[in-house]
């Protein structure tokens, strides 16, 4: 029962987004100046996944990852207006800006989790060795995933427990769509650039017209960039090593 393995390695990848949440139980509450330096970190993170996401997709289409950049960049825009429409919005105990600001991440971290149930069922059409890897790999790139999540929520006010909560949720789609796309392998396979690069057209967009944007009111621009680069350089060196 292969399926049954692909399930519950994709279902381990998927938990071990609650991970990235841990640290927060040192410092759950920190200075504005932490925030912003905080949320540069989180940026960064975000902007060296969709590198990763991107890369991955042209090996597999060009044409077709570049055509998920745009759809993701017209789908966040789209969620964002709905959004921003209501006045009260409020989520997970967070209000106004914030509560949309958290929404808009978890929304981003669940499109990007499809792609790597996708991958993951693919990965293991090509041999359990090869998906063990691969599944091995998202697992480890998944904490920092979760860490962004928490890094949105815990600092202004959310409890880590519910926030690794909602980390392990953006992963669900992960154990969802990797047994179908090891079920029927040659039909899936054409759309993953698409997923691969629509997950990376919206997280740049967040990056840059939402998480910036709010660390560089909070933290010095230079704490900020150098965040930024810094935890780029970290996930970066982590996809490296693991792939």
């Amino acid at each position: 029962m292969v399926w049954l393995e692909v399930f519950v390695a994709a279902l381990v990848t998927a938990l071990a987004t609650g991970l990235g949440a841990l640290p927060l139980l040192v410092v759950p509450r920190l200075s504005p100046r932490a925030m912003g330096v905080a949320s540069g970190c989180a940026g960064g993170l975000m902007l060296a996944a969709s590198h990763g996401l991107v890369v991955e997709g042209s090996d597999l289409g060009l044409g077709r990852t570049l055509l998920g950049v745009i759809l993701g960049l017209v789908l966040i825009q789209l969620s964002d207006r709905l959004v921003r429409r209501r006045q009260d919005f409020a989520f997970t105990r967070l209000e106004g800006a914030g509560a949309r600001r958290a929404l808009l991440v978890l929304a981003v971290m669940t499109i990007h989790s499809f792609a790597e149930g996708i991958a993951i069922g693919v990965s293991y059409g090509g041999g359990a060795k090869l998906g063990l890897a691969i599944s091995a790999a998202l697992a480890l790139h998944n904490i920092p995933e979760g860490l962004t999540i928490s890094l949105t929520m815990v600092p202004r006010g959310v409890s880590v427990g519910r926030a690794a909560w909602w980390s392990v949720f953006s992963s669900l789609p992960q154990p969802l769509m990797a047994v179908p796309a090891y079920l029927f392998v040659l039909a899936f396979t054409p759309f993953l650039p698409v997923g691969l690069g629509l997950a990376a057209g919206a997280m740049i967009w967040m990056v840059v017209a939402e998480i910036l944007p709010e660390a560089l009111d909070q933290a010095p621009h230079g704490w900020v960039a150098t965040a930024v680069v810094t935890s780029f350089a970290f996930l970066l060196a982590l996809q490296g090593w693991l792939l």
